[in-house]
């Protein structure tokens, strides 16, 4: 603005003085200095928006490891229902290890990141698999500064993720080749020709015969033109999203990752094309731009009415899309991988203090299994709320019985196991100082509640549950089950509860699979002398001040306490006389 006024000024005082040579080059000085300036001033601001972006970035990271959610985006993936852990385990949802997680900046990166959570039914097909995603993970966690310039890549155009499905489509549609390029070589003589009599009409030349042949040329592309309509609702708008993409792939193809081999091998393809794989997209994303001319129908209109306008660039699409068709999912797929390791390397990054789990053999007939960890916390507490806890369970149809006084911890302690081996079979770090454990089918029944819309009361919708939990455990197929169930059958009467979860349980023991459960039947208890491979463990409160105070600590043996009348006369509510009995 300063250089502007000045100029204004300067230029004015010389024209009216009539100094006109004088003011041509002064003006001429002003627009030149005028150009440099704003080209720095815009880099200035290309600069400035980079680093606000990058702030935020490093901002949220803080939300994440200080646990402030409002900070932290949603994640809106729901679970799918019937889902044997998800809900239970709090893996999706408002306050959830995947909302704490998941940084991805593409749709195939959140859904590959997802399925590591969601879809740990089966072992991957060798060992290797697993150790190699781990691997993978453990190698991008000390790339700090490569992790941070993929998200700035996908942020500085739009806070969304890559849409990877919507490219897909797009390489998906076919174009008759041979008609089309016969359709541009009519189109285009007509355009030819019309501009030739029209030159010759606005010399004074011949009569306007320019108007027959630009009717004939719009019949021709009103007849023919729909052949390439169904383009556009895939183009529009999906400039944007390939240069994001252009952006992040160049990230990974223009760095070396020889020293980090996993990284390395994932990236393999974006480094075989003759040409970059970014270049490539880039030139995607201007035919999709040039297609995109029909969301300004007036121009789209006058672009149309002298060229064929929309033909070049669908020949262009099938051209570009044809070379781009059997590459370009595989670096998709490239791109997912490193996206959903790098937010889970962020996640490890985050959390220094989290141990690398390992993965014991299964072997043998039944095979052994096994779940061994010292200070093991759960990861969506902070650490100044965190308890840790030694644990340990070895052997198929060994179950600990968990008793413990209300609000003791149990729950909680279901539920950090869960996480922390979902956290492990996905290949990244556990909260914990050690882990080493087999590879598992997680179910749990924990969070239960009545449907409505099925008509379900919350007894039976509990029974539901239980029974797919039994018909999985008495499957032999596949990995052995890690089974956490919570107050087995609390939505009966006290005897019926007894007699069913005695029932239960027994057939547990017997079945594919090992875990825990929780119960405030003291009862069950004695369940350890009668059934071989049930032990006992428990939380405890001390009484103090006329207060409770739970120290959450894990302990052997069943809980030799119960505090059910003192939290009701601590709240005023009337309970026997004899509470202290109790």
């Amino acid at each position: 603005m300063a250089l502007f006024l000045l100029a204004l000024l300067v230029c004015g005082g010389l024209y009216r003085s009539e100094l006109f040579i004088a003011g041509n080059w002064v003006l001429a000085i002003f627009v030149i200095v005028f150009v440099a300036v704003a080209q720095y001033h815009n880099r200035f601001e290309f600069r400035l928006s980079r680093l606000r972006v990058w702030k935020s970035i490093k901002q949220t990271h803080l939300a994440r490891i200080q646990l402030h959610w409002t900070d932290v985006s949603e994640y809106d993936r729901p679970a799918p229902s019937n889902h044997p852990y998800a809900q239970d385990l709090d893996l999706v949802g408002t306050h959830s290890l995947l909302r704490l997680i998941d940084i991805t900046v593409s749709t195939e990166g959140h859904t590959r990141l997802t399925s590591w959570f969601l879809d740990q039914r089966d072992e991957p097909d060798s060992r290797s698999a697993w150790e190699e995603r781990q691997a993978l993970i453990r190698e991008l966690t000390t790339l700090n500064g490569f992790r941070d310039r993929m998200q700035l890549a996908a942020k500085l155009l739009s806070p969304m993720r890559v849409n990877g499905e919507r490219i897909r489509r797009l390489l998906e549609q076919s174009l008759n080749d041979r008609v089309l390029v016969m359709l541009i070589f009519v189109t285009s003589g007509l355009a030819i020709t019309n501009l030739l009599l029209f030159s010759i009409w606005a010399m004074g030349g011949a009569s306007g015969f320019w108007i027959v042949s630009w009717l004939v040329y719009v019949f021709v592309l009103l007849l023919f033109g729909g052949r390439v309509s169904h383009l556009f609702e895939h183009v529009l708008d999906l400039q944007i999203e390939l240069q994001r993409l252009s952006s992040i792939v160049s990230q990974l193809e223009t760095r070396s990752f020889s020293h980090l081999p996993f990284l390395n091998r994932v990236c393999q393809p974006l480094h075989q094309e003759q040409v970059k794989p970014s270049l490539a997209i880039v030139r995607l994303a201007r035919v999709c731009h040039g297609l995109s001319v029909k969301a300004h129908p007036i121009i789209h209109l006058g672009l149309n009415a002298l060229v064929p306008w929309d033909l070049l660039w669908a020949y262009q699409l099938s051209r570009v899309t044809g070379q781009l068709r059997p590459v370009l999912p595989v670096w998709l797929d490239c791109l997912s991988i490193c996206d959903a390791a790098a937010a889970m390397a962020t996640f490890s990054y985050l959390n220094p203090g989290y141990a690398w789990p390992r993965l014991l053999p299964s072997e043998g007939s039944p095979p052994q299994v096994s779940l061994r960890t010292t200070a093991l916390g759960h990861p969506l507490l902070s650490q100044k709320q965190r308890v840790s806890n030694d644990f340990e369970i070895n052997g198929m149809g060994k179950i600990q019985l968990v008793t413990g006084s209300n609000m003791s911890g149990k729950s909680t302690f279901l539920r950090t196991i869960g996480l922390n081996v979902c956290l492990a079979q996905a290949g990244g770090p556990v909260c914990a100082d050690s882990f080493e454990w087999t590879w598992s089918q997680i179910y749990t029944c924990i969070r239960v509640g009545d449907s409505l819309e099925e008509g379900l009361s919350f007894f039976y919708a509990e029974v539901k549950r239980l029974k797919r939990l039994l018909e999985c455990i008495q499957s032999q197929d596949g990995p052995p089950v890690l089974f956490l169930i919570d107050e087995i059958f609390k939505g009966t009467n006290n005897r019926e509860r007894l007699l069913g979860s005695q029932a239960f349980i027994r057939a547990l023991s017997q079945g594919h699979g090992f875990g825990l459960v929780t119960t405030h039947d003291l009862e069950l208890a004695q369940l350890e002398k009668e059934v071989h491979g049930i032990s006992n463990i428990h939380f405890q409160e001390t009484v103090g001040d006329n207060e409770l105070k739970f120290d959450y600590r894990l302990k052997n043996g069943p809980c030799p306490t119960t505090n059910a009348l003192r939290i009701m006369a601590m709240e005023g509510l009337p309970v026997p006389k004899d509470l202290e009995s109790h």
